[in-house]
């Protein structure tokens, strides 16, 4: 089994420091607290981390003295900054020397979480993933057999769909199929401050700018004989859209402080949640970039559009959850089930492993009921039946806003909600009359 990726977290204050600690404990990593300088520098020697988390101000030297003491001995190890915002030049500052990112104080622990988790990923799948395929769904079938198709053609892909709903997890089943010896590089464009995005992408040379100390390589050369996937495109600035744009039509880019032109050897995936041609038709992005990253378009479907893959997206949550925590085995009670169904799912995919995950963590008992799961509605006693109502009916009322959601995405056309939901019209039209829709 793969040990858990190690974070070193330097960090002095006696309340902020714990905290973070248990935090990244609880999701499943091995953190090691270093309340000093010295310290840090001792147990990065020790036993190299997979990413560190520093503050700038420490007790016996800056944090950034640290960090460019330990470039070399890690330089491999992603490196967040912690900073008050009267710190935020002297961040900006590391970052463009080689640290992946920096977050003020008070720190959003979630942001953080979620960062370092992307940067010690190591390319494979994530756990939005359903396995070998996107899901059982039709809807997902239709994504998985367009993907597949396509993976081996060297062309721009656009996935769209809304947020939560595993536009990564496509683009990594892109890649995967592509059969590409490289790696999978990510960047969330809405993430990266604006004056750090060319960096990020294109890298830097010696000098480029201050504290540029040494050569970055930018995710467009890490990328190579892989795939690039930028997220949230339609967050990007407009300047940064024209250098991209040379980058998907001339294959190639300039590092920031560069003399010459270098190859880009990558495929390209884009993805967002935004409505494109509504942003070209205002201005806000440009048309010509529309054009090029829009050649291979693909939605990822909501998670209410596609009700077959719930059992078996939750049921993978929940065991992977319970080999990170350490705890269960848990199951899911049919009841919790019937309840997964009910939901709407605003949050989608996401929504779904964030309730699963909490679920197995607080949960004294083996059967997760509906409570466990959507403690804010107040529901019956955790593990056990849905107050006094029956299974059957709670699965009739899952049916029900199940078959409302289809229609609603339809428009109102049941030939469209039926094809949605993959029964015949007739089908749809007897169940309508059956649930009093």
């Amino acid at each position: 089994m793969t040990p858990p990726p190690r974070i070193l977290l330097i960090e002095d204050d006696p309340i902020l420091g714990p905290a973070l600690m248990q935090r990244l404990r609880l999701e499943g990593f091995d953190p090691v607290l270093a309340a000093t300088a010295a310290t840090a520098i001792a147990a990065a020697a020790a036993r190299p981390p997979d990413a560190i988390i520093s503050d700038i101000r420490l007790p016996d030297m800056s944090g950034e003295t640290v960090f460019r003491r330990l470039l070399d001995s890690a330089a491999a190890a992603p490196t967040f900054f912690v900073t008050a915002f009267g710190e935020v030049a002297q961040a900006v500052r590391l970052v463009k020397a080689g640290a992946r990112d920096y977050l003020i104080k008070p720190v959003d622990v979630d942001a953080l979480v979620a960062a370092v988790r992307a940067a010690t990923s190591s390319g494979a799948a994530t756990e939005e993933d359903a396995g070998p395929g996107l899901g059982r769904s039709p809807a997902m079938r239709a994504v998985e057999a367009f993907l597949a198709k396509t993976a081996a053609l060297d062309l721009p892909v656009l996935l769209l769909g809304e947020t939560g709903v595993g536009k990564e997890v496509a683009a990594r089943f892109l890649h995967a199929r592509s059969g590409r010896p490289g790696p999978f590089a990510a960047i969330n464009c809405a993430a990266i401050p604006r004056e750090l995005l060319e960096s990020t992408v294109f890298g830097h040379e010696k000098g480029a700018f201050t504290g540029a100390t040494a050569r970055h390589a930018g995710l467009a050369e890490t990328a190579a004989g892989g795939t690039l996937f930028l997220d949230e495109v339609a967050e990007l600035p407009a300047e940064m859209q024209a250098k991209l744009l040379r980058l998907v039509q001339e294959r190639t880019y300039r590092p920031v402080g560069g003399g010459r032109e270098l190859a880009f050897e990558g495929r390209l995936v884009f993805a967002t949640h935004a409505d494109l041609p509504a942003l070209v038709a205002s201005g806000a992005f440009r048309q010509d970039f529309y054009y090029r990253i829009n050649v291979l378009e693909i939605v990822v479907p909501p998670l209410r559009q596609r009700p077959e893959d719930l059992a078996d997206l939750a049921a993978r949550f929940l065991r992977a959850a319970d080999e990170r925590l350490g705890r269960g085995p848990h199951h899911l009670a049919p009841a919790a089930l019937a309840r997964l169904a009910a939901h709407a799912w605003p949050g989608n995919v996401r929504e779904l492993r964030n309730r699963v995950e909490r679920a197995a963590a607080l949960a004294d008992h083996a059967e997760i009921g509906p409570a466990d799961l959507f403690p804010e509605q107040g529901l019956a006693t955790p593990g056990g039946e849905d107050g006094d109502r029956s299974l059957q009916a709670a699965v009739d009322e899952a049916a029900r806003r199940r078959i409302a959601a289809a229609l609603r995405d339809a428009g109102g056309n049941r030939s469209e909600a039926a094809r949605l939901l993959g029964i015949s019209r007739t089908t749809l039209w007897k169940r309508m009359q059956e649930l009093g829709l």
